[in-house]
């Protein structure tokens, strides 16, 4: 198999990107360089609990929107 055939395209806040491989989401937050205390993440369609984030791994298709925490009043 060759790597071409394992890559996956995944939606990051609606523009495709292809990944090498499956990831974490905090290894996709490393690979974007955005600092995962930072950001909320919405994971095809719900809300995704941080307690997840470890365990949970970006499969081709899949669409994630990721919005930046700002604080401020």
């Amino acid at each position: 198999m060759s790597s071409v055939e394992s890559e996956i395209v995944v939606h990051i806040n609606g523009t495709p990107h292809t990944l090498r491989r499956s990831l974490s989401i905090p290894e996709l937050c490393n690979l974007l360089n955005i600092h995962p205390r930072l950001v909320a993440i919405e994971y095809n369609g719900e809300i995704l609990h941080r307690q997840f984030w470890e365990t949970t791994y970006v499969q081709a298709g899949d669409r994630l929107e990721i919005v930046t925490i700002v604080g401020g009043g």
